[in-house]
């Protein structure tokens, strides 16, 4: 069977040092977070590059359930930071708790003209894999 993506490493040790050392660009990419169903259905996208004002709730963990919005986009360390999420340090200073971007859910999105057109572009492109597929199995 040959490789369906042939720009991706199958090897372990390639594709964690491929994760890793990957530029700040890609990392953007990486650390998108999927939208809630309501804007799911509204935009026809699954998942967007998580960013700075976004409003989102954390789906996993012990703080699942909780609500803000993203102070932070940590892309060196693959995390982000919700406002009021945080942890008291023993010498009670409190710092922010990184989240992966994976683990939280987008609930409302921060729109200017370029995150509109990376949206449209999505779920036009999602809209040509549907009618290729519809096509297929009739």
């Amino acid at each position: 069977m040959t490789k369906i993506n042939t720009s991706l490493h199958s090897s372990r040790r390639k594709s964690r040092k491929a994760h890793f050392s990957a530029p700040s660009s890609v990392r953007r990419t990486i650390m998108s977070a999927p939208l809630n169903k309501e804007l799911r259905e509204k935009h026809n996208v699954r998942s967007i590059p998580i960013r700075k004002d976004d409003e989102v709730v954390i789906t996993r963990g012990v703080n699942k359930g909780r609500e803000g919005k993203v102070v932070s986009v940590y892309r060196l360390k693959y995390v982000i930071h919700i406002e009021r999420i945080t942890r008291e340090k023993s010498n009670g200073q409190s710092v922010p708790l990184g989240i992966h971007p994976s683990k939280v859910a987008v609930t409302k999105l921060k729109l200017d003209k370029d995150r509109e057109s990376i949206l449209e572009r999505i779920a036009k492109g999602r809209e040509i894999k549907q009618k290729a597929k519809g096509k297929s199995s009739a």
